[in-house]
């Protein structure tokens, strides 16, 4: 559920934009900060951390892909969604996002109602207004720990500092281990059924989740021509 102790960060140089996705987002009840540009954000993080990121990819000096790879080496926004904004809606657009961290993207012109559905579904996943969505309970598989309730995982007892979209896919497959998801059951879980995306963004996904799990990246089985499952070794 919406409210005013959610903080929503717009990074958008366009002033009608910025000023229309304020507007919306207030009118839903978040708290909306705006920033015309990559250094203005990276001010406004120094001091804050918001509950979400909205992130436009053409920006004047810092571009927008340069700041979520920013983003994602900080600690302490390793973990906030990141919804990008983008003018091209190629697969290779969409793909080099995602690679870049981010966890949805919004293709312009776009609907205001899009918009926040969006928003709406990636604060959900994030844990915020759908408490205990994601399962409360700890999972232990081999070297892999995942404590959705703190949203914390640890790989040989070293924290790894994931995405929410690789750490919804993480906790899925590690619930149920053994078990094939395919990728349109992995797309469905981390993109919901408002837009059609490519394959390869869980392809992608998994491969950013297997570079951060470290050695630990080899509970994750890809099943070829299907999808994806996490290890049973019992």
């Amino acid at each position: 559920m919406a409210g005013e102790d959610v903080t929503i960060l717009v990074v958008e140089d366009d002033s009608d934009i910025r000023e229309l996705l304020l507007f919306n987002l207030g009118k839903e009840g978040y708290l909306a900060r705006g920033a015309a540009s990559g250094e203005a954000a990276v001010a406004f993080l120094r001091e804050n951390t918001p509950d979400l990121i909205v992130l436009d990819l053409m920006l004047p000096g810092m571009d927008g892909m340069a700041l979520c790879r920013r983003f994602r080496k900080n600690p302490d926004l390793a973990a906030v969604p990141i919804l990008m904004l983008t003018a091209k809606g190629e697969e290779s657009d969409v793909v080099s996002g995602l690679e870049a961290g981010a966890d949805d993207y919004v293709v312009k012109p776009f609907s205001p109602r899009v918009f926040l559905a969006r928003v709406r579904t990636l604060l959900r996943r994030g844990g915020l207004g759908e408490a205990g969505a994601a399962g409360s309970g700890i999972v232990e598989r081999g070297d892999i720990v995942v404590n959705p309730e703190r949203r914390e995982v640890l790989a040989a007892g070293e924290r790894v500092d994931l995405t929410a979209t690789e750490f919804r896919i993480l906790h899925c497959l590690a619930r149920r281990p053994g078990i094939v998801f395919t990728r349109a059951q992995l797309l469905d879980l981390v993109h919901g059924d408002l837009h059609a995306v490519t394959d390869r963004a869980i392809d992608v996904q998994i491969v950013g989740l297997r570079r951060k799990l470290g050695a630990a990246a080899e509970a994750i089985e890809t099943v070829r021509g299907v999808g994806y499952r996490f290890a049973d070794r019992q």
